[in-house]
């Protein structure tokens, strides 16, 4: 088959790679994109209808190209972030590819590169940076097979409420994609039961400022990877209706019904793990753990921030969280949906170089592979906690493409 041969080559047509490609055109670096889709494609396909961005607008740039906007504290609709990387590819103007699936990653004959293969041929490169982002392949538990009647769909394929049947909803999966659509399906006059399991809790805004201007301003956002501590799991917050802190107990009051994990399920009959209170306890731990971090900032520093007070108000225990449920049946509750916001993980069998460990996921280093020539970039803490940011991509696109540089110029 034929092979094309470029300097380095960029798969995934996302921020990220896009953001690649700005860095190695700005250090005169030869290479090509390719996008298997669109430009954006998760964002224009995998996202529901009502989606709020989480990020507030001031907090949204790429490098060299800030996000337009009239309220630099509010929150964008999908659309709008999709625009915005359109106009990002525009202003890049990448040597980009669209409609073009690389189907195996491997080593070629010589020791130095690696041959992608493509529908029509393949495309030899001395560096790949692989760039699909880290939202590659929708999660869900091998449950409730048995229960063909039953209409099921991933987050990532929920659309609005009306693509639902009539009757209740079960939402397994309270970060941040469940706890957003469990509020729309409330809202919509559904009666919604949330499966919460282990979360990180975090004030939309407090002291009168948004989440991640404390995280800026303290430096949180640029932890370093080492530092990450035992999980990975990013906070539960919300964009939607202007920005509001995720209260599960609120929720409760509001009418959903929160459950424990999923750990089974038979005949249509779930089986519901004891853990809810636990779950809670530990997000409101995270929750208050970050209030004391923001006030010792603001008392070290002087700052004219003042306290407060409603920010540590805590509802009063509902019932489903004092003597919650230990089993749940469909049909006896009139639950005709369930959405599954049970998260994404990573797809990369295609590499066919032994740069992945036994849970799929690349082994690097910020980044870098052990493999010369082959990179990742967009990861959640590829090298910091900011790392999978549209704010954060930028740097490590920068680290890169310096190693990259230094490979061909040496």
């Amino acid at each position: 088959m034929p092979v094309e041969r470029v300097d380095t080559l960029v798969i995934g047509g996302g921020q990220a790679g896009l953001t690649m490609s700005h860095r190695l055109t700005q250090r005169g670096i030869a290479h090509l994109v390719l996008e298997r889709h669109r430009i954006a494609e998760r964002w224009r396909s995998e996202r529901w209808d009502g989606l709020t961005f989480q990020f507030p607008n001031w907090s949204v740039r790429l490098p060299e190209f800030a996000f337009p906007h009239g309220d630099p504290d509010g929150f964008s609709a999908v659309p709008a972030i999709v625009k915005f990387i359109e106009d990002y590819a525009a202003f890049v103007a990448p040597p980009i590819r669209c409609g073009v699936a690389v189907t195996r990653l491997r080593r070629s004959d010589d020791a130095d590169g690696f041959i992608a293969d493509i529908a029509d041929g393949g495309i030899a490169a001395r560096n790949v940076v692989v760039a699909t982002g880290p939202y590659q392949r929708p999660l869900r538990p091998d449950l409730l097979r048995d229960h063909p009647g039953l209409f099921q769909v991933h987050a990532s394929d929920y659309k609005n409420p009306a693509q639902l049947p009539d009757g209740a909803v079960l939402v397994i999966g309270a970060g941040a994609s469940g706890a957003q659509i469990a509020e729309e399906l409330r809202r919509a006059g559904r009666r919604v039961f949330l499966s919460v399991g282990r979360h990180s809790r975090l004030p939309r805004r407090y002291r009168g400022r948004d989440l991640f201007r404390w995280l800026a301003d303290i430096g949180i956002d640029q932890t370093p990877v080492e530092l990450r501590g035992p999980t990975r799991l990013l906070p539960v917050i919300s964009g939607a209706d202007g920005g509001h802190t995720i209260d599960f107990r609120r929720f409760a009051a509001d009418g959903i019904t929160l459950l424990g994990r999923i750990t089974a399920a038979r005949d249509g009959v779930i089986a519901i793990a004891p853990d809810l209170a636990e779950s809670i306890a530990n997000g409101d731990a995270a929750y208050a753990t970050f209030l004391g971090v923001v006030d010792d900032f603001v008392s070290a520093h002087s700052l004219d921030y003042p306290d407060d007070p409603t920010a540590r108000a805590q509802l009063p225990d509902p019932p489903c969280l004092t003597e919650p449920l230990h089993r749940l049946d469909l049909s006896a509750e009139g639950i005709g949906a369930v959405i599954w916001a049970t998260g994404y993980g990573l797809d990369l069998g295609w590499i066919e170089i032994p740069v992945l460990d036994a849970n799929g996921d690349p082994r690097h280093r910020r980044g870098i592979s052990e493999i010369p020539g082959l990179y990742f970039l967009g990861l959640q803490w590829l090298s910091k906690m900011k790392s999978s940011f549209l704010s954060g991509v930028g740097d490590d696109a920068a680290d890169l493409a310096d190693h990259i540089a230094g490979r061909l110029y040496a």
